[in-house]
């Protein structure tokens, strides 16, 4: 399942983050990268400045908490430490998977899902699409500032070379509460049903049924 997720962060905590990374040092992004990983990598990334980390993380991690359908399409039992990527021109991230397990500074976690953050207008750069190849085909994506995309980190996806402009984004990586993709799509869809029954007719007995379907197959599922 590849989801979108419109205006995570909103134009407030988009012009805090531009601050924070004025005059911020980056550092070659192959430092971060597995063996595979590293040979088609060619971008930068924020170097690991704590206070500066430190808030860009709060920032986030307070957006994603309260966005819903990052709520209810990750299951977050796990998000990594943010990167911010930062693409010039000529730049580019070739064909890659993330790795399956991440964490260096703190406890090692499986990587479910990718989240990719977009922290400049797409008209402020030319080239740099995120394509993820999926079961439907390929899905290019060039979206808003402040809006973000999940994907699955086992899938196959590429960054375009940047021509003109700079691309910059955040990066995070999620270990759900529920491992199997299928799972978790079918909860985050069954969730959509639940929601609005409960908004439309919460007294309905067959809201019930579906309130209790999403709860049950939520705790037959999950993994703590």
């Amino acid at each position: 399942m590849l989801l979108t997720i419109p205006e995570l962060l909103n134009q407030a905590q988009l012009e805090k983050l531009q601050q924070l990374l004025e005059g911020a040092n980056f550092v070659d992004g192959k430092l971060s990268a597995g063996f595979a990983a590293a040979r088609v990598k060619h971008n930068q990334e924020l170097a690991g400045e704590p206070k500066r980390m430190d808030l860009l993380a709060r920032i986030l991690m307070a957006s994603l908490g309260h966005h819903p359908v990052f709520r209810f399409g990750a299951l977050p039992h796990r998000v990594a430490e943010p990167i911010v990527a930062r693409y010039a021109p000529g730049m580019t991230y070739g064909a890659h998977i993330d790795d399956p397990v991440m964490g260096t500074s703190g406890p090692r976690f499986r990587t479910d899902l990718s989240l990719t953050v977009f922290l400049n207008p797409p008209e402020s750069y030319a080239g740099g699409e995120l394509t993820i190849r999926t079961s439907f085909g390929e899905r290019a994506i060039k979206l808003a500032a402040g809006d973000a995309v999940l994907y699955p980190s086992s899938s196959l996806h590429w960054v375009a070379p940047v021509t003109r402009g700079e691309r910059l984004v955040v990066l995070t990586w999620i270990q759900s509460y529920v491992r199997d993709p299928a799972q978790r799509e079918l909860l985050y869809e069954l969730n959509q049903a639940r929601e609005q029954l409960l908004k439309d007719a919460p007294e309905a007995g067959h809201t019930a049924y579906v309130d209790r379907s999403y709860n049950n197959l939520l705790r037959m599922w999950a993994e703590l």
